[in-house]
């Protein structure tokens, strides 16, 4: 079986994801085009030699339909012959595409592809889609799947995570996110620049640096309507032994919705034609599935296996780049996994630096990649979780 490389992993900043988010003016096609020109200019093979590209999209209507993978290379001039495939395991999506680029690049199928995700919420809001399984009650609950913030509640009920604690991760993930922006830690970011339509976008701008833990306890539950409309007590049928769910998630400390696009770029060479070293190598990726009423704890779950696989131990990994879903999420998983806060999103989560769905994934890499860099470091997990309980982890050596 071939060996996967990371030739690269970019991004674009993450964008409000609202009508003043400096990228609503544009479409996913313009957004992704700035990294297909980018990947282009680096010249790292003739572009001819990219076998595929498989994108992350969760919701995938409208603008971001139409197999948006295919469509979007079409649209920035690749090659005919790059094939082309959009996936969605929910919030996993984009790491899922990397998954699929290395299965298949492992087993001989290609020898380089485009793995990354896309999703602009300003434009293509999240839930736009319609799906049944979010609007109707009676068919989430019995097919066990509920809303993330739902999920999140209920991992804090079961798990003892006070609102204090909730916002007081939050405020953390904002200081940290504050400070690598400050101090360039993101050399991965492609600048998003249309003199045009008078857009520059150069920095992730979903970062509050006026948070404190005051404004934080001042906001109102998010999620608790939604319980009172039947979710808590489809919940509490489940698990008899809690009295009521805690409803501890606000807006302050949920993720924001961002928009942005991201792409890893894989091969199975580690010097490429013009000479440059690719910058990590792919050694074990997993996927599973948790109980899908928790909804986002499949990272911890992917993080455990990924470890046991490669007869790892937490402290055998120099960083960990985990989805802070939601406060209660990066809670539990860092509390069950006992990882070192030293090592664990040390520049922020999603909490602060934003949410795009279906980017996320490879934008995490991205972070990870940088962050091993900068520290001069060689191994690192990046872990996602997706609704109903899905999850997927990547293990990485730096080259």
């Amino acid at each position: 079986m071939n060996s996967v490389f990371i030739v690269d992993s970019i991004r674009t900043p993450r964008a409000r994801g609202n009508k003043k988010g400096s990228l609503s003016k544009l479409r996913p096609y313009d957004l992704l085009n700035v990294l297909y020109k980018d990947i282009e200019h680096k010249k790292f093979f003739n572009l001819e030699k990219i076998n595929e590209v498989i994108l992350g999209c969760v919701t995938q209507f409208g603008e971001q339909a139409g197999n948006i993978a295919k469509s979007s290379a079409m649209f920035s001039g690749f090659p005919d012959s790059i094939s082309g495939l959009t996936v969605n395991r929910f919030c996993s999506s984009s790491l899922d595409a990397i998954n699929l680029g290395y299965l298949k690049i492992q087993s001989q199928q290609a020898e380089n592809i485009i793995a990354g995700g896309i999703e602009m919420m300003s434009r293509v809001p999240m839930l736009s889609d319609e799906a049944a399984i979010w609007n109707d009650v009676a068919l989430a609950s019995q097919a066990r799947i509920f809303l993330m913030g739902s999920g999140a509640d209920l991992i804090a009920s079961l798990y003892d995570i006070s609102r204090k604690e909730a916002d007081l991760q939050a405020l953390e993930s904002q200081k940290r996110a504050l400070n690598a922006q400050k101090n360039n830690h993101f050399k991965s970011i492609v600048p998003v620049i249309d003199e045009q339509q008078s857009i520059q976008c150069i920095l992730d701008e979903c970062i509050r640096p006026e948070t404190t833990i005051e404004s934080l306890s001042s906001l109102d539950p998010s999620f608790q309507k939604l319980g009172e409309e039947g979710v808590d007590q489809a919940q509490l049928n489940y698990f008899p032994n809690l009295e009521a769910i805690a409803h501890v998630h606000t807006a302050g400390n949920s993720p924001a919705i961002a928009d942005a696009a991201s792409m890893t770029l894989l091969s199975n060479k580690e010097i490429q034609e013009n000479g440059k070293k690719a910058r990590a190598k792919i050694i074990s990726v997993v996927t599973v599935n948790d109980d899908p009423l928790l909804v986002l704890s499949g990272c911890m779950l992917a993080t455990q296996k990924i470890l046991t696989q490669n007869n790892l131990k937490v402290s055998d990994v120099d960083i960990f780049e985990i989805h802070e879903a939601f406060a209660s999420t990066m809670i539990h998983c860092q509390r069950e996994l006992d990882i070192d806060m030293a090592k664990l999103n040390v520049n922020g989560g999603c909490i602060a630096l934003g949410h795009p769905m279906g980017a996320t994934g490879s934008i995490m890499m991205s972070t990870l990649i940088d962050e091993l860099e900068r520290q001069d470091l060689r191994t690192g997990i990046v872990a996602t979780s997706g609704a109903a309980g899905a999850g997927t982890a990547i293990l990485i050596e730096r080259i």
